[in-house]
C-alpha cells in the first residue's frame, strides 16, 4: 500500500475523477490502477477504496464487498464518499511512509524499492520545476516520465502564453481523450480559434461583484457550493429575484453580445474559452444548442468572478473543459445557479420531481434538463442512484 500511494502520489493528488474510470470485461481500466485501492498487489483483498482528486480537496469512495462467492472474507458497510483537504491527505500519508520505512529500517531492510520511491517523490516535491512537470503528467493522467520530456517541458512553457492554471485545467480535458501531449491545445491554436470562432468580449463592460459580499471560500467549502454561492450573490446584486435570464441579459452579463448564444455557425468544437485582457478578448462557444451556449456563456462569467479568489486572476486563458476539477465543478455550478436559481427551481417543482414537471422547469428557465436534474442531486432532492439512471454515470456538477 505504502508503495502504491507512493508511486501514484501525483495522480492521485492531481488527476481528478473520470467519468470511463471503472471497469471494463478485459479488467480494470488504466485509470483505476493509479486511483482504486483493489488493484494494488495484482490480488490481494484490499478494501473497495477509490481516491481523487480536485485539486483543492481529495476524495476517497468507499464500496462493500459485492460479489460474496468468490472471497473467504468481505468488506462490510454502505458506498460512502469521504472528502478530506488536500493537506490533511498528504499529511496522513507522508506519516504513513515513513511509518513504514521506519519499520523496515528496524527489520535491516534499508534499500527497498519503497526506500528509492520516496526519495525521489521527496526531491519532486522540492524542487519547483519538477512539480510543475509531474503535475501536468499527471494532469495528463499519466505517470512519472511516462511520456516524452521534450514534449512535457515544451507545454510547460506554453503557459506564458495561456497561463499556469489554465495550462492545467487544457491538460485534464486532454486527458479525457487519452492524455497525449499532443492532444492538448496550444495557446496559438486558442489564439487562432478565436478569431475565426470567437466573438468580441469586453470584460469591462461584464458584471462586476460590488460591495462588501460573503462568499464561500475557495478551496474550503466542496466546489459547488462556491460556485453556487457567487451565483446567488450575483443574482441578488443584479436584482433578479428568481426570474429566468434573457440571452440579452446573459450577454450583458458577459461583456458582450446576444448573438453569441444564437450564431451556432460559429461553434469551436475544442472547447468553451474566453481569450484576452480587460482591455479587449475573444470568446468562442462549444456547443450547438442554445441551452448549451447559454450555460457555456454563464461559465465563462462565473470563472471570471471566481478568480478573484483564486489562482487564475488575470491569465489570458479562461477554459470551460469537461474535467471534474474543482475549478470547472465550481463554473457549472455557478452557471447553473445563475441561470436557474435552486430557490425558484424548488418552489416551481413542489415536491413534485418527475422528468415531465423537471422538463418544464428547464423550458422555463433556458436551461438543459440536466442542469435541473443536476442542481436537485445537489441539493440531495433526488439521490444519485436515480440521477445515474437519468443521467448516466457523468453526473453531478
Amino acid at each position: 500500500v505504502a508503495e502504491w500511494l507512493v508511486w501514484n502520489w501525483w495522480r492521485i493528488r492531481w488527476e481528478g475523477s473520470r467519468p470511463d474510470g471503472r471497469g471494463n470485461e478485459d479488467g480494470p481500466l488504466e485509470w483505476e490502477l493509479a486511483h482504486r485501492m483493489t488493484t494494488i498487489g495484482d490480488g490481494y483483498a484490499w478494501p473497495d477504496i477509490t481516491i481523487s482528486s480536485d485539486g483543492p480537496h481529495v476524495y476517497l469512495h468507499s464500496k462493500p464487498t459485492r460479489d460474496t462467492r468468490q472471497v473467504s472474507f468481505r468488506y462490510i458497510g454502505v458506498a460512502m464518499e469521504q472528502r478530506v483537504t488536500a493537506g490533511i491527505f498528504d499529511a496522513e500519508v507522508d506519516g504513513f511512509v515513513v511509518d513504514v520505512l521506519a519499520r523496515l529500517d528496524d527489520c535491516g531492510l534499508r534499500d527497498t524499492n519503497l526506500h528509492h520511491l520516496w526519495n525521489d517523490l521527496v526531491v519532486e516535491r522540492n524542487d519547483g520545476e519538477l512539480t510543475r512537470l509531474r503535475r501536468l503528467e499527471a494532469r495528463l493522467g499519466r505517470d512519472p516520465d511516462e511520456v516524452d520530456q521534450t514534449a512535457i517541458h515544451r507545454r510547460l512553457a506554453d503557459a506564458n502564453e495561456i497561463g499556469e492554471e489554465a495550462l492545467g485545467e487544457v491538460a485534464a480535458d486532454a486527458a479525457l481523450s487519452g492524455g497525449a501531449p499532443e492532444r492538448m491545445m496550444w495557446g496559438r491554436d486558442f489564439a487562432e480559434a478565436a478569431i475565426r470562432y470567437g466573438f468580441d468580449l469586453r470584460p469591462r463592460d461584464a458584471v462586476a461583484l460590488t460591495g462588501p459580499r460573503e462568499l464561500a471560500h475557495w478551496g474550503e467549502a466542496q466546489a459547488w457550493r462556491v460556485g453556487q454561492c457567487a451565483a446567488k450573490t450575483v443574482r441578488d446584486q443584479e436584482h433578479l429575484d428568481g426570474q429566468p435570464l434573457t440571452n440579452a441579459g446573459l450577454a450583458e452579463m458577459a461583456g458582450t453580445t446576444s448573438d453569441v448564444v444564437s450564431r451556432n455557425d460559429r461553434r469551436f468544437e475544442g472547447m468553451t474559452f474566453a481569450l484576452g485582457s480587460d482591455d479587449g478578448a475573444r470568446l468562442a462557444l462549444r456547443s450547438k444548442r442554445d441551452t448549451g451556449r447559454r450555460f457555456e456563456l454563464a461559465r465563462l462569467i462565473g470563472d471570471r468572478l471566481l478568480g478573484a479568489s483564486a489562482n487564475w486572476l488575470g491569465e489570458p486563458l479562461s477554459p470551460a473543459t469537461r474535467a471534474y476539477s474543482f475549478r470547472q465543478r465550481a463554473q457549472r455550478a455557478f452557471a447553473a445557479e445563475l441561470l436557474s436559481p435552486f430557490a425558484a427551481v424548488e418552489e416551481m417543482l413542489a415536491g413534485d420531481y418527475s422528468e415531465d414537471l423537471q422538463r418544464d422547469v428547464a423550458e422555463h428557465f433556458g436551461v438543459s434538463e440536466r442542469t435541473i436534474r443536476t442542481q436537485l442531486l445537489n441539493h440531495g432532492r433526488i439521490a444519485r442512484e436515480e440521477a445515474s439512471e437519468l443521467l448516466g454515470d457523468d453526473v453531478g456538477i
